[in-house]
């Protein structure tokens, strides 16, 4: 606010001139530590990055009255497993998890529409106590490969109703030590 011209101002009150700063020049990254090219670490365990991956938690929540499930089967292990395979989804993406992402999620694993029972013995083991344990997390997000995550919802439904699920979810390949 400016001040009437007549009214006294003391010394250390009087507006001081800015600093002005020098204009940056042109930087390269040269430091040692500096990556040449940036690239994503690929791999089992690594995970995908993406923008808000916990709203992948409450969409999959909306979906609680869709779920066909077995005995056995929690629908929190569902919601948090596929909540996971739906937020790598969108990372694969570079976005936050939407409803498709869900839906392809729990598509995939059988939870929205009949499927073998194969399957559904595959599903009850691989998702018991996945709401509650890490590793079990871990084995769920990354059984699906990532050209199966880049399928849209139709034509996940399409090759589980053609009997393709294997393809879609083909076996973990066991990782040998050393």
């Amino acid at each position: 606010m400016t001040q009437p011209s007549f009214v006294p101002v003391a010394e250390a009150d009087q507006v001081r001139a800015a600093r002005h700063l020098q204009v940056p020049g042109h930087w390269v990254a040269e430091r040692p530590a500096e990556l040449a090219i940036p690239r994503l670490q690929s791999g089992r365990g690594v995970g995908r990055p993406g923008p808000d991956q916990g709203f992948a938690l409450l969409l999959g929540h909306r979906f609680e009255d869709k779920l066909r499930l077995t005995p056995g089967e929690s629908v929190e292990d569902a919601v948090v497993g596929c909540a996971l395979v739906a937020s790598r989804r969108a990372g694969l993406f570079g976005r936050a998890p939407c409803v498709y992402d869900l839906t392809v999620a729990f598509s995939l694993w059988g939870f929205l529409q009949d499927v073998p029972a194969e399957l559904v013995a595959e599903r009850v083991r691989l998702f018991r106590s996945a709401a509650h344990d890490y590793v079990v997390q871990l084995e769920i997000a990354d059984r699906v490969e990532e050209e199966t995550l880049a399928l849209s919802p139709e034509q996940v439904a399409d090759w589980l109703a053609a009997g393709g699920w294997r393809q879609l979810l083909p076996p973990v390949q066991a990782v040998a030590p050393g």
